[in-house]
């Protein structure tokens, strides 16, 4: 499920270029509020290997850039917020995010939002089949990290142009899927991902996690191309609403559905020829 948070700045003028950790803990006080339960298993465990399937888009306002911060012109921000939940969840979601304060902070600047609303967005594939092939174009509202392990243990990370990153986001989604409906539906999933350019080439972003401290990660992503998705409706709302690629829970991989097509169900058997 998705929504469109409205902001409205109580105090402070700046936050952060690298807001995304602090926004992502702000939004997980907000949900420890309604269910500490429910937040601490999001928080610590996420799903199967550590997945915890939420997402949000880049904040969209006006900024004038300052070293490392960003000085806000006016007093409104605005983003999406994405939830893999039953829908059930919907109105218990748009309660408990209504009228909450959003603090975004670190050691040099802070700046307190209050939550002026909460819109609950149509889902593009509502009214499909959750088993019916779909084929979807999406662009990225905030970068999409793609990146295979060294033998360090760390990511080198993908450009779009590499072969390797379609392959990456592939690995990452099954991966989704298995912590999601389990290992048998990972391997029998029908997954495709083709990359499309725009005229103006792909942007590169470096984002710096938990910046000045121990735990500090600089991660690249990209911006400014598509991604024509073939799956089962079931596992693209997966991907729809956790992001797409590595660092999901922290901002990246939030994705707008440009186009949508439904294939008829005899495409299904061509697909898994193609697949065989």
């Amino acid at each position: 499920m998705r929504f469109k948070l409205n902001l409205y700045k109580t105090f402070g003028n700046e936050i952060p270029i690298n807001y995304q950790y602090p926004l992502s803990a702000a939004i997980y006080r907000i949900l420890n509020k309604g269910d500490a339960e429910y937040a601490s298993f999001l928080h610590e465990k996420g799903y199967g290997k550590g997945y915890k399937f939420f997402t949000f888009s880049d904040v969209q306002g006006k900024f004038r850039r300052k070293e490392d911060r960003l000085q806000l012109v006016d007093n409104s921000l605005e983003l999406i917020i994405c939830f893999h939940l039953p829908e059930a969840s919907r109105t218990f979601i748009e309660g408990l995010f209504r009228s909450q304060e959003i603090v975004i902070a670190d050691q040099k600047s802070k700046a307190t939002f209050k939550v002026q609303s909460i819109v609950s967005l149509k889902n593009p594939l509502q009214g499909n089949d959750e088993l019916e092939i779909t084929q979807i174009l999406v662009r990225p509202l905030s970068m999409v990290v793609s990146g295979e392990k060294n033998d360090n243990g760390k990511y080198k990370f993908l450009d779009p142009d590499d072969l390797r990153f379609g392959n990456a986001l592939l690995y990452n989604w099954k991966n989704k899927i298995t912590a999601s409906f389990g290992e048998k539906d990972s391997e029998e999933s029908i997954l495709m991902i083709e990359v499309e350019k725009y005229k103006k080439p792909w942007r590169s972003r470096l984002v710096t996690i938990k910046a000045n401290t121990d735990a500090e990660t600089k991660i690249k992503g990209y911006l400014n191309f598509k991604l024509r998705l073939t799956a089962e409706r079931r596992y693209l709302d997966l991907i729809l609403n956790a992001g797409m690629g590595l660092y999901s829970a922290q901002g990246m991989g939030c994705l707008e559905v440009v186009s949508c097509r439904i294939f008829e169900n005899n495409l299904k058997e061509k697909a898994d020829s193609v697949k065989q």
